[in-house]
């Protein structure tokens, strides 16, 4: 096989790849291995479960193959080579039986995708009606890298930038399932909290396309929260949010208490409203105010209520 156009093969995938195209990046590796179906299969870190998300050339895709070729010794062996297995062969003679051979392919080819850093996001099965060439695997083998990221499922439709420097961050769907974000530091303090999950689906349900405020977690620390609407998931199909956070000291030197009585303000309570939503006397709440304004600089509700919402002075309702 002449060098230039394998290269410039391979060149096509990962250019495909970075585009989001599976099927364009699979029509360049075509070029240098001949199959005649694929199916992208990813692995869902959120759920431990594997699930079919592309494919071509197949008349039909059995629900359960996906999940079932994961408990496979090929897909253990596959896992600890990091490379394409071939079937038939021992201990695949059932699954091929039943998922490959009634349909017209004689050969199938699994390959196992790690992303270059080392991070596993699924596989890519190759059917053919006859034997593949000399070479094909290791060819497979070279391009699965690049095509890891077609399974990529923690990816998020949202530019990294968007994360704040500093900040940690997750994403989460309207299932309440947790994803990481690539290159960006994970939080164990959103993941330790049940009630975030429930938070994110309520702003994903609201129409705003940002949200920032104060939260205060269990450990009594308080954290800045960015949250960006976002699709998650294959290719950004579901609906979701990213959660960024960093544990901060409170801004213009506010009590907590005095960041409770300004999200109520922020929400159009009055005094009275405010008092009795927080068991505190009228009188109290004046005096909270008085500091409030002193220290945002500001002289009327309206705004108070302006500064808070811009600059993230609310208490989060987690």
């Amino acid at each position: 096989m002449a060098e230039i156009p394998l290269l410039q093969a391979f060149a096509e995938v990962g250019y495909q790849v970075a585009g989001g195209g599976g099927h364009g990046a699979m029509a360049a590796l075509r070029r240098v291995v001949p199959v005649d179906a694929y199916e992208f299969v990813a692995y869902d870190p959120a759920t431990g479960r594997h699930q079919s998300v592309l494919s071509d050339g197949h008349r039909r895709i059995d629900g359960d193959a996906a999940q079932e070729y994961a408990g496979l010794a090929a897909y253990r062996r596959a896992m600890a080579t990091r490379s394409p297995v071939l079937m038939p062969q021992p201990g695949t003679e059932r699954y091929f039986r039943r998922h490959l051979e009634p349909y017209g392919w004689r050969c199938g080819l699994t390959a196992p995708l790690f992303l270059a850093e080392g991070r596993y996001t699924g596989l890519l099965h190759l059917a053919s009606r006859d034997r593949f060439r000399d070479g094909a695997a290791d060819l497979v083998g070279a391009a699965a890298p690049m095509l890891a990221h077609v399974t990529d499922l923690t990816r998020c439709v949202i530019d990294p930038v968007g994360v704040p420097p500093g900040f940690r961050a997750a994403a989460f769907d309207r299932l309440g399932t947790t994803r990481d974000l690539p290159g960006v530091p994970g939080s164990p303090d959103l993941a330790g909290e049940p009630a975030m999950a429930a938070y994110a689906r309520e702003f994903i349900d609201s129409r705003e396309l940002s949200r920032r405020g104060l939260w205060l977690d269990r450990r009594g620390c308080w954290h800045e929260v960015h949250l960006t609407r976002a699709g998650v998931g294959f290719h950004g199909k579901l609906q979701g949010t990213v959660v960024a956070e960093r544990v901060c000291g409170l801004p213009y030197e506010l009590t907590g208490r005095e960041v409770d009585v300004l999200t109520r303000v922020a929400a159009g309570d009055s005094n009275p409203q405010i008092a009795a939503a927080l068991v505190l006397s009228v009188r109290t709440v004046t005096t909270h105010l008085e500091h409030i304004f002193a220290k945002l600089g500001c002289d009327s509700r309206t705004r108070l209520t302006t500064k808070a919402l811009a600059e993230g002075l609310c208490r989060l309702d987690v």
